[in-house]
């Protein structure tokens, strides 16, 4: 998926494609495909979050940022 399907795919009521990329969560690429380390203090509030030994960010437009912008 290129960035513009990303933000086109977003689900009902996302705010992430209005926001800009420095008001994002705080996220870091890994290395991990389809996933980057989430660096939020409460994780938990995010339906994209998930622990696996750490917690990670499942959320498409998140990580295409993190891993294309490094942002």
């Amino acid at each position: 998926m290129d960035k513009e399907e990303l933000i086109n795919d977003c689900p009902e009521g996302c705010k992430s494609h209005k926001q800009r990329i420095g008001s994002l969560c705080k996220a870091r690429d890994v290395g991990l495909e389809t996933f980057v380390e989430c660096l939020e203090e409460d994780p938990y509030e995010c339906p994209y979050s998930m622990f696996a030994g750490g917690h990670y960010c499942k959320y498409p437009l998140r990580v295409y940022i993190a891993k294309k912008l490094k942002k």
